[in-house]
C-alpha cells in the first residue's frame, strides 16, 4: 500500500542536521546504489567504514587521541581517494563558525581544535503523543566548545569527519570499532529520497532534541554554516522534511514521523531532498 504523505504535519523548527545518505536498499527491481564506496553494508542497518585516528584536546585533561570517520568532502579529487560522497556545497562552510580547522600533527594525522563529550546517557522522555518529549531528554553525547564535525583543512577543503569515540567513550551508533583493522561498523537509519527508501548514517545535531531522538552529537556549531532555508548551490545546507503526527505503531506499515520514532523507538522515515548524485546534495541538512 503506497505511504501517504500529505495528511502529516511539518516539523516547524529549522535545524542543522548532518546526515550522510550512504544507500538505497535493494529495490522491487534488484537495483541498488551504494554512494559511499569505502562502506560494506551487512544487510541488517549496519554500515562498516575505515576508521580514521587524530588528536584533540579536552579542557582539563590535555591532548587526547580521538576516533572519526570520514563520510563526505567537498573535493572530488579527494572523495574519489577516499571513497566517499562528494558535495561541492560544503566549500561554503568553509571560515565560518560551522567548521573547525584542522592542523596537520607531523605524523600527517590531523589535530581537531576541539571534540566530543561521550559520557553523558542518552533520554528521551515521551510526550502525551510521542513529540515533543517532555523535560529529561537529552543527547548521549555533546560537543566541547568549537566542535562541529565540519573540519576544514589547510587547502580549504570542508571534510565531513565526525567523531566516533575518544577518551571519554563513544558514539552510541558506533556498534563496534575494531582499531587494529581501523574499521568501525555504524548504525543506519532508514528514510526517503525521490520517492525511494534509502539508508543514512546521521551523526551530529545543531538542536539538543533533535540529537537525542537521532541518537546524535550535539554540535551547535552546526548553524552556523549558511544558509538557512536555503538549498541552492550558494549555501552549505540542503532540505529534510520530518513530520510529527504520522501514523503509529511499530508494525503498521504506513507509520512515519517524529510521534512514532519516540513512541515505537523506529526511524522517523524522514525525506531528504537530494541524493549524492545531485549537485544540490549536502549531508548538512535543514530540518523543516
Amino acid at each position: 500500500m503506497p505511504r501517504t504523505l500529505g495528511a502529516l504535519a511539518a516539523l516547524a523548527a529549522t535545524l542543522a542536521l548532518a546526515i550522510s545518505t550512504l544507500a538505497s536498499p535493494a529495490l522491487a527491481n534488484g537495483g541498488r546504489t551504494l554512494s559511499i564506496a569505502s562502506a560494506v553494508e551487512d544487510g541488517h542497518g549496519h554500515a562498516t567504514l575505515p576508521l580514521h585516528t587524530g588528536t584533540s584536546q579536552i579542557p582539563g585533561t590535555g591532548k587526547v587521541t580521538v576516533s572519526f570517520i570520514i563520510l563526505d568532502t567537498s573535493s572530488g579529487d579527494l572523495s574519489a581517494r577516499l571513497g566517499v560522497n562528494n558535495s561541492q556545497k560544503l566549500v561554503n562552510a568553509a571560515n565560518t563558525s560551522a567548521v573547525q580547522k584542522v592542523t596537520i600533527n607531523t605524523d600527517g594525522s590531523w589535530n581537531f581544535p576541539a571534540t566530543v563529550n561521550f559520557a553523558p546517557t542518552r533520554a528521551v522522555v515521551p510526550g502525551p503523543t510521542g513529540f515533543p518529549p517532555l523535560a529529561g531528554t537529552q543527547p548521549g553525547a555533546v560537543g566541547f566548545a568549537g566542535y562541529s564535525p565540519l573540519a576544514q583543512l589547510p587547502d580549504g577543503t570542508v571534510v565531513n569527519a565526525p567523531h566516533i569515540a575518544n577518551i571519554t567513550g563513544s558514539a552510541d551508533k558506533a556498534l563496534s570499532i575494531d582499531t587494529v583493522a581501523r574499521r568501525v561498523t555504524m548504525q543506519e537509519t532508514a528514510g526517503f529520497q525521490g520517492g525511494n527508501p534509502v539508508l543514512y548514517i546521521s551523526t551530529d545535531a545543531s538542536d539538543p532534541v533533535a540529537a537525542a531522538l537521532e541518537d546524535a552529537t550535539l554540535a551547535p556549531n552546526l548553524n552556523g554554516a549558511p544558509t538557512v532555508g536555503d538549498d541552492s548551490t550558494d549555501s552549505a545546507r540542503a532540505s529534510l522534511a520530518a513530520f510529527v503526527n504520522g501514523q503509529t505503531g511499530a508494525n503498521n506499515p504506513q507509520r512515519q514521523g517524529l510521534n512514532s520514532a519516540i513512541l515505537d523507538g523506529l526511524s522517523p522515515l524522514n525525506v531528504l531532498r537530494w541524493n549524492p548524485s545531485q549537485g544540490r546534495y549536502s549531508p548538512l541538512w535543514d530540518v523543516h
